[in-house]
């Protein structure tokens, strides 16, 4: 039987879909693996591996422009509504924030670079002790939003959005006492300044994580909950649905 020259575009473009929801989910696999050997690197004190990190970030950026060139092709040749559109944009803007949460990871190994190389001393065990739980609280983060994206899944992307406060007290937490070591012995300033700047980016990587899980609820209900990030999940849940229904 001949299949129609409608079918056979229709299934050009369910093709060029998952094809490009395939590249996002791989970016995001690589940015994970780059998170996961940034810090790796500055707990073993590793500089070839920081600048493994480093260079390695090139690849995401060139994931990052294909990923923008393929959405706005796709726009521009299917001409897309309704949910197929807020797929699209959805993963135009995911991407965007896995390209953040790479540089934030290149953030780190610059970092590690600036506290190993060239220095007299290096940061004591107490400077860098919030960074492993921060950091393992940032990918787990990030693994769960790939996994809510893959299977499109709101319950764990509102639940992502919920406890990206746990990330966000770890910070407040570890700049407090950034700030009592530095204010005890002077000489730790450098090194603690650079452990600022890691935590802050370990913080950011749960920020972009949050954006990301906002993404999924907008493609999956068709709403936008940014504002929304202070109610409780209940509540975020209730909200989602009843505006779904009101549709």
């Amino acid at each position: 039987m001949a299949i129609s020259q409608e079918a056979h575009t229709v299934k050009q473009f369910d093709i060029q879909l998952a094809n490009l929801r395939n590249m996002v989910l791989e970016m995001g696999g690589l940015v994970e693996d780059q998170i996961q050997s940034a810090v790796a690197a500055l707990d073993q004190e590793d500089s070839n591996a920081a600048r493994e990190v480093i260079a390695r970030d090139r690849i995401i950026n060139g994931l990052q422009v294909k990923a923008d060139e393929d959405c706005v092709s796709i726009i521009a040749l299917r001409q897309p509504l309704g949910s197929d559109l807020r797929m699209i944009m959805s993963l135009a803007n995911s991407v965007t924030d896995l390209e953040r949460i790479g540089d934030s990871a290149k953030k780190i190994a610059r970092m590690t670079l600036q506290m190993y190389e060239g220095v007299s001393s290096q940061p004591s065990a107490k400077l860098l002790r919030d960074v492993r739980p921060m950091a393992e609280l940032a990918s787990r983060m990030l693994r769960d939003c790939l996994d809510a994206l893959a299977r499109l899944d709101i319950e764990k992307a509102l639940t992502i959005i919920h406890n990206d406060d746990e990330l966000d007290q770890e910070f407040q937490s570890a700049l407090r006492r950034l700030i009592t070591y530095m204010m005890e012995d002077s000489r730790t300033i450098g090194h603690a300044i650079n452990v600022v700047f890691i935590i802050k980016a370990l913080e950011r990587i749960g920020d972009h994580c949050t954006n990301i899980a906002e993404h999924i609820v907008y493609l999956v209900e068709g709403r936008n909950i940014q504002q929304r990030r202070n109610i409780d999940m209940d509540a975020a849940s209730t909200l989602a649905h009843n505006e779904a229904v009101k549709e």
